[in-house]
């Protein structure tokens, strides 16, 4: 079976690609990755908060952004939080001495200048693509949807103007308009949209009353919003489309491909299983493709998106009623 596929223009061995994950700090790993069949990796995220901390300029940085990112400072996961840029750009030119694989690099920034800089520094370093993990909770009361959109195609725009590599968008699902903000981020400039980012939200301790912020991996009940927006968008945006959220084994890979994804991302299933286990996922998937006669990737990608099912209601507002018709 065949399972090689392109994303952002870069050729695949398999659609399986581990996201941005702490798994990736260490070159070691990424070789075991790309030894058990991963398509691509996308590297742990390089924060610019955690630079500008070790810089003596950080808090008039956070002045000055204080109606974007400040909020997020409390709801980072420590554990992606801990590196410097000299580090992660040593990484980056390590992994690429050692693997043939894509190597993307990931960059959450909070300044104009930032994007700029740190995406650049990533180009030079070696990575394959970057992926833009835009970690942007719009909590001012008097902030617009038209300034929220804004500020991602303005920093897509930047990015697009600084480095030559694919850029990858990883979006938020809270969109009014999602359709229209994937063909805008397209025209920005974006090489891919990836669906969707999951917030690391708070929690309550209702006993200590303090706030808690865990990590909870995610699982196969988070699939179906970015499964129906990859289903809608396929073959409608010219872009390549990842999905991110929800995939513990072959059975997500594969709905997603059928939706009309390039890759499916996976880590948290890694955080359980172990690396190896993307050995596991590409075999299982092979194995779904000879029992169901595909030869290729493409041979079935997009087969259950909007574009291609018999009813395209099935997406609609008609197939909903049904659905609430039928809980009885």
């Amino acid at each position: 079976m065949n399972t090689d596929t392109t994303y952002m223009g870069m050729k695949l061995r398999s659609p399986i690609v581990v996201s941005a994950c702490t798994l990736s700090e260490k070159t070691d790993n990424i070789l075991v990755m790309e030894d058990s069949g991963a398509g691509a990796v996308v590297l742990f995220s390089l924060f610019e908060e955690q630079i500008k901390k070790e810089e003596a300029g950080f808090a008039g940085a956070l002045q000055q952004t204080s109606n974007s990112f400040a909020e997020a400072r409390d709801f980072f996961p420590a554990h992606e939080y801990n590196i410097g840029t000299d580090a992660y750009l040593e990484n980056i030119r390590k992994a690429k001495e050692r693997v043939d694989i894509p190597v993307i690099a990931s960059l959450n920034g909070i300044t104009n200048e930032g994007w700029i800089y740190y995406s650049k520094l990533m180009e030079q370093a070696g990575a394959d693509a970057i992926e833009v993990n835009i970690f942007f909770i719009p909590a001012e009361i008097d902030m617009s949807s038209a300034e929220v959109e804004h500020r991602y195609l303005n920093i897509i725009d930047n990015i697009k103007h600084t480095v030559k590599i694919p850029v990858a968008v990883k979006l938020n699902p809270y969109f009014s308009a999602m359709g229209n903000m994937a063909h805008r981020l397209k025209k920005a400039g974006a090489d891919a949209l990836v669906l969707f980012n999951r917030f690391y939200q708070p929690d309550f301790d209702i006993h200590e009353l303090t706030i808690r912020n865990d990590l909870i991996y995610s699982d196969s009940n988070e699939i179906r919003l970015p499964l129906l927006w990859i289903a809608l968008l396929y073959g409608k945006v010219n872009v390549s489309l990842a999905a991110t959220t929800g995939v513990e084994g072959a059975t997500e890979v594969i709905k997603y491909l059928l939706a009309g994804a390039d890759v499916a991302m996976t880590a948290s299933s890694l955080y359980k299983n172990g690396v190896n286990y993307l050995q596991t996922i590409n075999r299982e998937l092979k194995n779904w493709m000879s029992a169901m006669g595909f030869d290729n990737i493409d041979s079935f990608k997009g087969k259950l998106s909007q574009q291609y099912v018999y009813d395209p209601t099935v997406y609609e507002r008609t197939n909903y009623i049904k659905i609430l018709g039928g809980m009885k």
